[in-house]
């Protein structure tokens, strides 16, 4: 297998590499965004280099195009809003923000229940029933006088656990913020057309000064309410909230799937996973000079290198022991769409894919490290480290993650493998001066240091695809990582 081994090595090169960006990133495809002409053109030719390789398709109907459907609305702001007892309705786009979650076009009803002072932790909010309640949540300040959005963040998982109809925040955002955030609600938004994770019952905002007659009628004074120890205030009677949307378009946007099927005849049913992100933002600075972010290194130099690792594995005699699947995503700058619908709809069971490798921006900064984010997760780590070792000729230290505070785990495709259960290790650069401009180009690339860069993924996942033993989370990372989501 050595020589078969070197000379699959020795196809992973800059010229290729760089040639390939260079059709990806061209100004003809318009930045690539989710969803457009120019996005399936390179979909499309993605498909034809895993055919030319003797890929088996992955997508759907026998073809290498995996499909998810798009929605372009807009909040329908007449039927949408909060009707309280007396009354009085709160217009979604006029007082009230919205932030998840939608109704039936009836919407939904249920007993009003205040929140009002600071809790102490989540096991103030796990005491109280909020099931099928409308919950109106008075939300406390930071010491600079702030709604404190990170008490929201930390909690509202046990909120939504309780399983509350609807939650309203009522905060002292300033009147500028609010109008922004106003805007935003009436804003014409893209989102996926399936059933996702989201959660269904609304979270809305409204500030102070809409909420403070209605509250004060039920003997509540908002901001003294704030400084007082946690306390709930159940009223006698229903509140309505309704969150419509006319949905103005129906759209696709595509995944590219190829697969190499293994050569061991058990572990052939398990899959060492290739992805990337083949979408950008498309036109982000119209009537300007130069009006399209191209995306070459984000993320066309990734996909470059998930095509370049297909080609050399493919060339392989014997192939891996695993099978293999290389999939270019699209949406990543949505949302993580396209990874989010193949990993709920794949093209082999969930848990038969045992790793994924994900390369997002690998083309600039340094000549001689990469950053790989999860290695403390899984003992993939370990292996990317022995195999590291094992090939000092490609000149290339992975490092740990050296931005923790950015959160990158959670930021980019292979996140949405993690947390259906299946290890990671996220191949990532950093950004730079170009990220998401127009200076994005492919004469920026260092196409010789992002082809070891590829070599190393492929060593890997060579390795991963040849041990019989599968990789296996570290158990405090899984817990933390996957949890209930599975």
């Amino acid at each position: 297998m050595g020589a078969a081994v070197e000379e699959a090595v020795n196809s992973i090169t800059p010229e290729d590499i760089l040639r390939r960006i260079g059709i990806m990133a061209h100004d003809s495809m318009r930045g690539r965004e989710t969803p457009s002409p120019e996005l399936d053109k390179v979909a499309e030719w993605i498909g034809t280099q895993f055919r030319e390789m003797g890929l088996r398709p992955g997508g759907d109907n026998g073809s290498y195009l995996q499909r998810y459907p798009i929605q372009t609305r807009q909040m329908d702001t007449a039927e949408s809003g909060i009707r309280l007892p007396d009354g009085t309705t709160w217009r979604l786009g006029m007082q009230v923000a919205w932030f998840t979650g939608e109704t039936p076009t009836a919407g939904v009803r249920g007993q009003g229940l205040i929140l009002m002072g600071r809790p102490e932790g989540p096991d103030d909010f796990s005491a109280v029933d909020m099931n099928g309640r409308i919950v109106l949540w008075i939300l406390p300040e930071t010491a600079s006088g702030d709604p404190d959005f990170g008490l929201v963040n930390r909690t509202l998982g046990t909120i939504r656990a309780a399983n509350p109809a609807g939650v309203v925040l009522v905060t002292t955002r300033p009147d500028r913020n609010m109008g922004q955030l106003l805007a935003r609600t009436n804003r014409v938004n893209t989102r996926t057309g399936w059933s996702a994770d989201d959660p269904a019952s609304p979270l809305l905002e409204v500030t102070d000064q809409t909420a403070s007659r209605f509250l004060s009628g039920h003997g509540v004074d908002a901001r003294a309410s704030r400084g007082q120890p946690f306390s709930t205030r159940a009223l006698d009677a229903d509140v309505g909230v309704t969150v419509v949307f006319r949905v103005l378009e129906d759209a696709t946007g595509p995944n590219t799937v190829g697969i190499l099927e293994g050569s061991d005849p058990e572990l052939k049913d398990q899959y060492v996973v290739f992805s990337a992100h083949m979408d950008h933002v498309g036109i982000c600075q119209p009537n300007t000079e130069d009006p399209i972010c191209n995306g070459a290194d984000d993320n066309a130099s990734g996909t470059a290198g998930i095509i370049e690792a297909a080609e050399a594995f493919a060339m392989l005699e014997p192939r891996p022991r695993r099978s293999m699947i290389f999939v270019a995503v699209s949406g990543e700058e949505k949302g993580l769409w396209g990874s989010d619908y193949f990993a709920q709809h794949p093209p082999v069971d969930v848990d038969q894919m045992v790793a994924n490798l994900n390369a997002d921006m690998i083309g600039r900064n340094w000549p001689d490290t990469i950053v790989v984010i999860g290695k403390e997760h899984s003992d993939l780590g370990a292996t990317l480290n022995e195999v590291n070792v094992a090939h000092p000729e490609l000149d290339m230290i992975a490092i740990d993650d050296i931005w923790p505070e950015e959160r990158f785990y959670f930021r980019s495709d292979h996140f949405n493998f993690a947390r259906r259960g299946i290890p990671v290790l996220f191949f990532f650069n950093g950004t730079h001066e170009d990220y998401h401009q127009p200076g994005d180009h492919v004469e920026d690339i260092d196409a010789e240091k992002e082809s070891r860069i590829v070599k190393l993924m492929f060593y890997l996942g060579l390795e991963v695809a040849n041990r019989t033993e599968r990789p296996q989370w570290n158990p405090e990372s899984y817990e933390n990582i996957v949890g209930s989501t599975r």
